[in-house]
Order: C-alpha cells, then sequence, then structure tokens
C-alpha cells in the first residue's frame, strides 16, 4: 500500500504505538489523519505537532467504551471526511494482577475497549472500504495473543480473540478488495507498560520500532507482523517446542506474589 496522499483513521492515537504511527503516516506523506483517543488534551497536542509537518488532521475525543457515542460521532465524521484508505486499531487497555485478584470493572473495561471498541469502529470503516472496493484494516493485538502470559490473562484473552476477529475478517474481505493484517508487538515502552511490574529478561521495544515493522509490513502485505526478534523467537519455540515455551513463560513471569483478598471481596454475598 503506497501511504501518499491517503486518508488514515487511528484509535489510540494520544500516545504510545498509535502516535508513533501516525507520525510515521506522516514521513510517508499521508493526507489527512482522523485520530481518535480519550484524553482530548493528549490528542490536541498529537494534531498540532502533526499538522506542522502539512498534515491534514482533525481529532475525536472518543470513549471507546461507549459504542453508542462512537458510533454517532464516527458517522458524523465520515460525511464530513475523504473516504478512509487505512483503519488502525490501536486502541487498548490492560490491567495487570493475577486472575484470582481481577476486578469486574477492570475486566469489562478491557472488553469493552479491547473488542467491543475495536468491533464499533470496524464495522463502519469496513462497510466504506466495501462500497469502494478498496482499503486495508489493521488491527493491533499483541505477542501475548500468541504467547499469553502470567498475570494479564483477560488481556490475553481480549489478545488471541483479535487476531481470530482479523483472521475472519480477513477471509470476509478479500472478495471485496479490502486487506486486514494483524499486527503484534511484543511489550513496548508506553506508559501502560511503565505501569506495569517488569517480566523478566524481556526486552522492551520501542513505539517507532513497531511504527516501522507496521509501516514495512503493510507495504508488502504481510498477513501478520511480528515485532522483533523475542517475538519471533517465542512463537516459533511455542510452535517447536510447546513444553519449553511454558516453562520459558513461567521464569519470565513477575515475581510479585499475590496477595489474596477473603472472598468477601471478590464474590459478592447473594440473598
Amino acid at each position: 500500500m503506497d501511504f501518499h496522499g491517503k486518508t488514515a483513521l487511528i484509535t489510540g492515537a494520544s500516545r504510545g504505538i498509535g502516535k508513533a504511527i501516525a507520525f510515521s503516516l506522516a514521513q510517508q506523506n499521508i493526507h489527512t489523519l482522523l485520530l481518535v483517543a480519550r484524553d482530548p488534551q493528549r490528542l490536541q497536542r498529537v494534531a498540532t505537532d502533526l499538522e506542522q509537518l502539512g498534515i491534514q488532521v482533525s481529532i475525536l475525543p472518543l470513549d471507546l467504551t461507549q459504542p453508542r457515542t462512537v458510533h454517532a460521532s464516527l458517522v458524523k465524521a465520515l460525511r464530513h471526511h475523504p473516504p478512509i484508505d487505512l483503519l488502525v486499531n490501536c486502541a487498548g487497555v490492560a490491567y495487570q494482577r493475577q486472575f484470582i485478584e481481577s476486578r469486574l470493572q477492570q475486566v469489562e473495561t478491557e472488553l469493552m475497549t479491547n473488542l467491543l471498541g475495536m468491533y464499533t469502529i470496524t464495522r463502519l470503516v469496513a462497510r466504506q472500504m466495501v462500497q469502494r472496493k478498496q482499503g486495508h484494516i489493521v488491527n493491533v493485538s499483541s505477542l501475548m495473543g500468541k504467547v499469553a502470559a502470567p498475570s494479564m490473562a483477560t488481556y490475553s484473552a481480549t489478545k488471541h480473540a483479535i487476531i481470530g476477529f482479523t483472521q475472519a475478517l480477513r477471509g470476509e474481505l478479500a472478495p471485496h478488495n479490502v486487506k486486514v493484517t494483524n499486527l503484534m508487538p511484543s511489550l513496548t515502552k508506553t506508559d501502560m507498560v511503565k505501569e506495569m511490574t517488569p517480566f523478566r529478561w524481556v526486552q522492551a521495544t520501542r513505539p517507532e520500532q513497531v511504527a516501522k515493522a507496521m509501516m514495512t509490513g503493510v507495504k508488502r502485505g504481510n498477513r501478520e507482523i511480528l515485532v522483533g526478534w523475542q517475538s519471533h523467537m517465542a512463537v516459533m519455540c511455542d510452535r517447536l517446542a510447546p513444553k519449553l515455551m511454558s516453562q520459558i513463560i513461567c521464569w519470565t513471569q513477575p515475581q510479585t506474589p499475590p496477595s489474596l483478598s477473603p472472598y468477601r471481596d471478590v464474590i459478592p454475598h447473594q440473598s
């Protein structure tokens, strides 16, 4: 795909990987960017920097856990902007916690943002792409969508789901000349990761490395894009020696022991 003169919509664009992808597209002479994120101030700062590079930018401050609001706002935005050539579903949240210590509210936020938010955005944009018989969708999953990580059970579950969603969508949209790619970064140096307990021996990549890998992979038409040597090694090891990979995962998991809450704090009493 040639990005020159195209229009792209990026979710999670106010920071981290989404922000890096926006600037990489600007360097590839993208014409118009629609940026989606929750924080309007952060989003506006990113937009201002991009506009100084000569890019036309519109911001959509949206919370992807509110699908009706997202749907209405996006329908309105698509009427007043050029058709979307590239959709990058990058928005995501994660809560690192032992599963038996998990909280329903946090799990709901992960599911709503990582999955339902992606569904809401993709459904509208994909329909437009099908009508035009062209377009490219990039869904940002994770290495954890291939090799799940302890203390990240529900996040890993959403990333596995994204891989399945991407594979199904790829087959459905192929007859309409719409391509669908799965981008799988490993641990990346973002604000979200800074708040986590580190995994032992795991080397975090930079958002710019992820963006560069995406650019290369999309241009080549890759179905899946793994980022970094550790990701390639982990996937290969999981395929060829799954028992060994399971042991490696146990070795690398954070060593903070769980502080179990009483069951009365986890399971509400019913009368």
